[in-house]
């Protein structure tokens, strides 16, 4: 497995969402993960900046912060996008994620459509060059996932700097939450870094010494 030299971060305009692009280097392909609220013409100047050309995107889990751009840069690109089976219907319904009546305008946008190529996830997936593990992480969605490279993380919305992912949205559950920080996140090695959706990156270590939210979920005091 190759690990990635560049991994840039986009910031959205909307709720401080972290787009990542990322690539084995300059040239070549790379992929986005979770493109959120207007960030499209960021991604295209990182890609241009690095030479690099869009292959996929990949999304952590089905909000409409993380994929509020999905559709368009796509569509532009010509790539397909990967997101878990279970958080797919958001992407043409992120009415749900709110309790909102459908139509609702939400960041200026009423009309909402998944790309025309939709993926959803196996437990690998190889694509520009890197190897990606996929795990599944329920507990802020039902479909969120743990995107992994060698000495990386992109967390999503599971694991923040500090903090966790909420649980009170439609498909939370503090119980999933529970059982994905103990089983999948607890014990990952310490000198792993975590780039999350929302946040500064860390390490598994950082996060196991102080995070309190992590720490009351696991059952550690």
């Amino acid at each position: 497995m190759r690990a990635p030299v560049l991994v840039q971060s986009v910031l959205a305009t909307q709720l401080d969402t972290n787009c990542w692009v990322v690539a084995p280097g300059d040239g070549g392909q790379a992929v986005a993960i979770d493109p959120g609220v207007g960030v499209l013409d960021r991604v295209h100047d990182t890609l241009r900046a690095h030479g690099l050309h869009l292959a996929a995107v990949l999304l952590t889990h089905g909000h409409l912060d993380h994929t509020f751009s999905v559709e368009e840069i796509c569509r532009e690109h010509g790539v397909p996008a990967h997101i878990h089976s279970a958080d797919r219907a958001q992407l043409a319904d992120p009415w749900s994620d709110f309790g909102a009546p459908h139509g609702t305008p939400i960041f200026g946008r009423s009309d909402f459509a998944e790309p025309a190529d939709v993926r959803t996830y196996d437990t690998t997936l190889s694509v520009a060059g890197l190897d990606f593990t996929v795990t599944e992480s329920p507990g802020h969605t039902p479909g969120s996932v743990l995107l992994g490279l060698p000495g990386l993380l992109f967390s999503g919305d599971t694991l923040f700097a500090g903090s966790i992912g909420r649980m009170d949205l439609p498909g939370g559950s503090e119980a999933q939450m529970a059982a994905t920080l103990t089983n999948v996140i607890w014990p990952l090695p310490d000198e792993l870094v975590v780039h999350p959706g929302h946040g500064r990156s860390t390490t598994i270590g950082a996060e196991r010494a102080a995070n309190p939210y992590l720490r009351e979920l696991v059952g550690v005091r």
